[in-house]
Protein backbone atom coordinates (compact mmCIF):
# COMPACT_ATOMS: atom_id res chain seq x y z
CA UNK A 1 0.00 0.00 0.00
CA UNK A 2 2.85 2.33 0.82
CA UNK A 3 4.42 1.58 -2.56
CA UNK A 4 1.14 2.42 -4.32
CA UNK A 5 0.86 5.77 -2.55
CA UNK A 6 4.44 6.61 -3.50
CA UNK A 7 3.72 5.63 -7.08
CA UNK A 8 0.61 7.78 -7.12
CA UNK A 9 2.60 10.75 -5.85
CA UNK A 10 5.18 10.22 -8.60
CA UNK A 11 2.47 10.27 -11.27
CA UNK A 12 0.58 13.29 -9.93
CA UNK A 13 3.54 15.54 -9.15
CA UNK A 14 3.35 18.62 -11.37
CA UNK A 15 6.09 18.86 -13.98
CA UNK A 16 7.39 22.30 -14.87
CA UNK A 17 8.73 23.13 -18.32
CA UNK A 18 12.15 24.07 -16.94
CA UNK A 19 12.63 21.87 -13.88
CA UNK A 20 14.93 22.65 -11.00
CA UNK A 21 17.39 20.10 -9.66
CA UNK A 22 15.23 19.73 -6.54
CA UNK A 23 12.15 18.99 -8.67
CA UNK A 24 14.03 16.36 -10.67
CA UNK A 25 15.26 14.71 -7.48
CA UNK A 26 11.74 14.64 -6.05
CA UNK A 27 10.09 13.20 -9.16
CA UNK A 28 12.83 11.18 -10.86
CA UNK A 29 14.67 9.81 -7.81
CA UNK A 30 11.88 8.42 -5.61
CA UNK A 31 12.65 6.04 -2.78
CA UNK A 32 11.20 3.21 -4.88
CA UNK A 33 14.25 3.69 -7.13
CA UNK A 34 17.06 4.83 -4.84
CA UNK A 35 16.03 2.36 -2.14
CA UNK A 36 16.14 -0.70 -4.39
CA UNK A 37 18.00 -3.59 -2.80
CA UNK A 38 19.15 -5.45 -5.91
CA UNK A 39 18.66 -3.30 -8.99
CA UNK A 40 20.53 -0.16 -7.96
CA UNK A 41 24.22 -0.29 -8.88
CA UNK A 42 26.70 0.61 -6.16
CA UNK A 43 28.28 3.46 -8.15
CA UNK A 44 24.84 5.03 -8.45
CA UNK A 45 24.71 5.14 -4.65
CA UNK A 46 28.35 6.21 -4.41
CA UNK A 47 28.17 9.29 -6.59
CA UNK A 48 26.11 9.10 -9.76
CA UNK A 49 22.67 9.81 -8.31
CA UNK A 50 24.13 12.93 -6.69
CA UNK A 51 25.18 14.38 -10.05
CA UNK A 52 22.86 12.76 -12.61
CA UNK A 53 20.01 15.31 -12.15
CA UNK A 54 22.27 18.02 -13.57
CA UNK A 55 22.71 16.12 -16.84
CA UNK A 56 19.09 14.96 -16.74
CA UNK A 57 17.94 18.59 -16.58
CA UNK A 58 19.99 19.35 -19.71
CA UNK A 59 18.37 16.43 -21.55
CA UNK A 60 14.89 17.57 -20.46
CA UNK A 61 15.54 21.18 -21.48
CA UNK A 62 16.82 20.00 -24.87
CA UNK A 63 13.63 17.99 -25.39
CA UNK A 64 15.35 14.59 -25.37
CA UNK A 65 13.13 11.56 -24.86
CA UNK A 66 14.16 8.82 -22.45
CA UNK A 67 14.82 6.47 -25.38
CA UNK A 68 17.14 9.04 -26.99
CA UNK A 69 19.20 9.09 -23.79
CA UNK A 70 19.16 5.29 -23.76
CA UNK A 71 20.61 5.27 -27.28
CA UNK A 72 23.44 7.45 -25.96
CA UNK A 73 23.92 4.90 -23.17
CA UNK A 74 24.06 2.11 -25.76
CA UNK A 75 26.71 4.02 -27.73
CA UNK A 76 28.86 4.38 -24.61
CA UNK A 77 28.23 0.75 -23.63
CA UNK A 78 29.22 -0.70 -27.00
CA UNK A 79 32.37 1.43 -27.04
CA UNK A 80 33.85 -0.02 -23.83
CA UNK A 81 35.05 -3.28 -25.37
CA UNK A 82 36.57 -1.76 -28.53
CA UNK A 83 38.39 0.79 -26.33
CA UNK A 84 40.31 -2.12 -24.82
CA UNK A 85 41.81 -2.86 -28.23
CA UNK A 86 43.87 0.32 -27.86
CA UNK A 87 47.07 -1.03 -26.34
CA UNK A 88 48.70 0.44 -23.26
CA UNK A 89 47.07 2.49 -20.54
CA UNK A 90 45.21 4.67 -23.05
CA UNK A 91 42.73 1.92 -23.86
CA UNK A 92 42.34 0.92 -20.21
CA UNK A 93 41.61 4.47 -19.02
CA UNK A 94 39.21 5.07 -21.91
CA UNK A 95 37.35 1.83 -21.14
CA UNK A 96 37.08 2.79 -17.46
CA UNK A 97 35.69 6.20 -18.38
CA UNK A 98 33.17 4.73 -20.83
CA UNK A 99 31.96 2.13 -18.32
CA UNK A 100 31.18 4.86 -15.80
CA UNK A 101 29.63 7.02 -18.52
CA UNK A 102 27.38 4.13 -19.50
CA UNK A 103 26.07 3.79 -15.95
CA UNK A 104 25.73 7.56 -15.59
CA UNK A 105 23.58 7.74 -18.73
CA UNK A 106 21.69 4.70 -17.43
CA UNK A 107 20.71 6.80 -14.41
CA UNK A 108 19.70 9.71 -16.63
CA UNK A 109 17.46 7.81 -19.05
CA UNK A 110 15.39 6.47 -16.17
CA UNK A 111 15.14 9.93 -14.65
CA UNK A 112 13.98 11.43 -17.95
CA UNK A 113 11.42 8.62 -18.29
CA UNK A 114 10.07 9.22 -14.79
CA UNK A 115 9.95 12.98 -15.34
CA UNK A 116 8.04 12.57 -18.61
CA UNK A 117 5.99 9.54 -17.46
CA UNK A 118 7.16 7.64 -20.53
CA UNK A 119 8.19 4.23 -19.20
CA UNK A 120 7.74 1.76 -22.07
CA UNK A 121 8.59 -1.77 -23.23
CA UNK A 122 10.82 -0.21 -25.89
CA UNK A 123 12.83 1.62 -23.23
CA UNK A 124 13.31 -1.56 -21.22
CA UNK A 125 14.35 -3.45 -24.36
CA UNK A 126 16.89 -0.78 -25.33
CA UNK A 127 18.27 -0.78 -21.78
CA UNK A 128 18.77 -4.54 -21.95
CA UNK A 129 20.39 -4.17 -25.36
CA UNK A 130 22.97 -1.78 -23.95
CA UNK A 131 23.86 -3.91 -20.94
CA UNK A 132 23.92 -7.20 -22.85
CA UNK A 133 26.05 -5.66 -25.58
CA UNK A 134 28.57 -4.09 -23.20
CA UNK A 135 28.99 -7.08 -20.93
CA UNK A 136 29.49 -9.51 -23.80
CA UNK A 137 31.85 -7.32 -25.83
CA UNK A 138 34.18 -6.53 -22.92
CA UNK A 139 35.48 -10.12 -22.39
CA UNK A 140 35.68 -10.69 -26.15
CA UNK A 141 37.79 -7.57 -26.63
CA UNK A 142 39.87 -8.34 -23.55
CA UNK A 143 40.72 -11.71 -25.10
CA UNK A 144 41.63 -10.02 -28.38
CA UNK A 145 43.78 -7.51 -26.50
CA UNK A 146 45.70 -10.28 -24.74
CA UNK A 147 46.10 -12.05 -28.09
CA UNK A 148 47.64 -8.83 -29.45
CA UNK A 149 45.09 -8.72 -32.26
CA UNK A 150 45.13 -7.51 -35.03
CA UNK A 151 48.95 -7.54 -35.09
CA UNK A 152 48.86 -11.28 -34.41
CA UNK A 153 46.37 -13.88 -35.57
CA UNK A 154 43.83 -14.98 -32.97
CA UNK A 155 44.84 -18.58 -33.67
CA UNK A 156 48.31 -17.97 -32.20
CA UNK A 157 46.95 -18.13 -28.63
CA UNK A 158 43.85 -19.23 -26.74
CA UNK A 159 43.04 -15.79 -25.33
CA UNK A 160 40.49 -14.89 -28.00
CA UNK A 161 38.66 -18.19 -27.49
CA UNK A 162 38.70 -17.81 -23.70
CA UNK A 163 37.26 -14.31 -24.09
CA UNK A 164 34.49 -15.56 -26.38
CA UNK A 165 33.62 -18.40 -23.98
CA UNK A 166 33.53 -15.97 -21.07
CA UNK A 167 31.16 -13.73 -23.07
CA UNK A 168 28.82 -16.69 -23.61
CA UNK A 169 28.74 -17.43 -19.87
CA UNK A 170 28.10 -13.77 -19.05
CA UNK A 171 25.17 -13.68 -21.47
CA UNK A 172 23.82 -16.95 -20.08
CA UNK A 173 23.82 -15.55 -16.55
CA UNK A 174 21.94 -12.45 -17.67
CA UNK A 175 19.52 -14.61 -19.64
CA UNK A 176 18.82 -16.72 -16.54
CA UNK A 177 17.55 -13.64 -14.72
CA UNK A 178 15.32 -12.65 -17.63
CA UNK A 179 14.10 -16.24 -17.99
CA UNK A 180 12.83 -16.12 -14.40
CA UNK A 181 10.73 -13.03 -15.20
CA UNK A 182 9.45 -14.65 -18.40
CA UNK A 183 8.54 -17.87 -16.58
CA UNK A 184 6.65 -15.96 -13.88
CA UNK A 185 4.85 -13.77 -16.43
CA UNK A 186 3.79 -16.77 -18.51
CA UNK A 187 2.51 -18.43 -15.33
CA UNK A 188 0.47 -15.39 -14.33
CA UNK A 189 2.59 -14.59 -11.27
CA UNK A 190 3.41 -11.11 -10.03
CA UNK A 191 6.69 -9.40 -10.70
CA UNK A 192 9.37 -10.21 -8.12
CA UNK A 193 9.67 -7.42 -5.58
CA UNK A 194 13.12 -5.84 -5.30
CA UNK A 195 13.64 -6.53 -1.61
CA UNK A 196 16.60 -7.79 0.37
CA UNK A 197 16.89 -11.57 0.57
CA UNK A 198 14.51 -12.35 -2.30
CA UNK A 199 17.30 -14.02 -4.31
CA UNK A 200 18.36 -16.35 -1.51
CA UNK A 201 17.72 -20.09 -1.85
CA UNK A 202 15.18 -21.37 0.64
CA UNK A 203 17.68 -23.21 2.82
CA UNK A 204 20.67 -25.51 3.17
CA UNK A 205 24.17 -25.22 1.78
CA UNK A 206 23.09 -23.14 -1.21
CA UNK A 207 21.64 -20.45 1.05
CA UNK A 208 24.91 -20.31 3.02
CA UNK A 209 26.88 -20.15 -0.23
CA UNK A 210 24.66 -17.34 -1.55
CA UNK A 211 25.23 -15.33 1.62
CA UNK A 212 28.97 -15.89 1.18
CA UNK A 213 28.69 -14.48 -2.35
CA UNK A 214 27.07 -11.38 -0.87
CA UNK A 215 30.18 -10.90 1.27
CA UNK A 216 32.57 -11.61 -1.64
CA UNK A 217 30.35 -10.83 -4.65
CA UNK A 218 32.27 -12.51 -7.46
CA UNK A 219 28.96 -12.83 -9.31
CA UNK A 220 29.07 -9.05 -9.82
CA UNK A 221 32.53 -9.21 -11.39
CA UNK A 222 31.12 -9.40 -14.90
CA UNK A 223 29.12 -6.18 -14.84
CA UNK A 224 30.67 -3.62 -17.16
CA UNK A 225 32.08 -1.35 -14.43
CA UNK A 226 33.44 -4.14 -12.24
CA UNK A 227 34.98 -6.17 -15.05
CA UNK A 228 36.60 -3.09 -16.57
CA UNK A 229 38.11 -2.33 -13.15
CA UNK A 230 39.30 -5.94 -12.93
CA UNK A 231 40.96 -5.58 -16.32
CA UNK A 232 42.55 -2.27 -15.29
CA UNK A 233 44.19 -4.00 -12.31
CA UNK A 234 45.23 -7.29 -13.92
CA UNK A 235 45.50 -6.61 -17.66
CA UNK A 236 49.24 -7.27 -17.68
CA UNK A 237 48.68 -10.83 -16.47
CA UNK A 238 47.28 -13.10 -19.16
CA UNK A 239 46.16 -15.64 -16.57
CA UNK A 240 43.62 -13.09 -15.31
CA UNK A 241 41.32 -14.06 -18.18
CA UNK A 242 41.48 -17.76 -17.29
CA UNK A 243 40.79 -16.94 -13.63
CA UNK A 244 37.77 -14.85 -14.66
CA UNK A 245 36.58 -17.77 -16.80
CA UNK A 246 36.83 -20.16 -13.83
CA UNK A 247 34.85 -17.69 -11.72
CA UNK A 248 32.23 -17.47 -14.47
CA UNK A 249 31.79 -21.25 -14.58
CA UNK A 250 31.32 -21.34 -10.79
CA UNK A 251 28.88 -18.42 -10.91
CA UNK A 252 26.89 -19.97 -13.77
CA UNK A 253 26.42 -23.30 -12.02
CA UNK A 254 25.63 -21.60 -8.72
CA UNK A 255 23.20 -19.23 -10.37
CA UNK A 256 21.14 -22.03 -11.89
CA UNK A 257 21.06 -23.95 -8.62
CA UNK A 258 20.14 -20.82 -6.65
CA UNK A 259 17.24 -20.00 -8.96
CA UNK A 260 15.88 -23.55 -8.91
CA UNK A 261 16.10 -23.77 -5.11
CA UNK A 262 14.61 -20.31 -4.45
CA UNK A 263 10.93 -19.38 -4.23
CA UNK A 264 11.04 -17.45 -7.49
CA UNK A 265 9.64 -20.27 -9.60
CA UNK A 266 7.10 -21.50 -7.06
CA UNK A 267 3.41 -20.71 -7.46
CA UNK A 268 3.27 -19.93 -3.76
CA UNK A 269 5.92 -17.26 -4.28
CA UNK A 270 3.73 -14.89 -6.28
CA UNK A 271 3.88 -12.36 -3.46
CA UNK A 272 7.66 -12.52 -2.98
Amino acid sequence: MLFRSRRANELTTERTEKPTIAEIRRVAQPLSVTGRSNAEHWIADAYQRKFSPYLTRIFINLGFSANTVTWLMILAALSIGPALLIQGWTGIILALFLSHLQMFLDCCDGEVARWRNTKSPMGIFLDKLGHYGAESLIPICFGLRLADWPENSISESNYAYFGALLAVLVILNKAFNDAVHVARAFSGLDRIADIKGVNLPRGGILRIARRAFNVVPIHRLFHSVEFTMYIAIFWQFGISLQIALIFAVIVTIGHVLAIISSAKLRNSGSQI
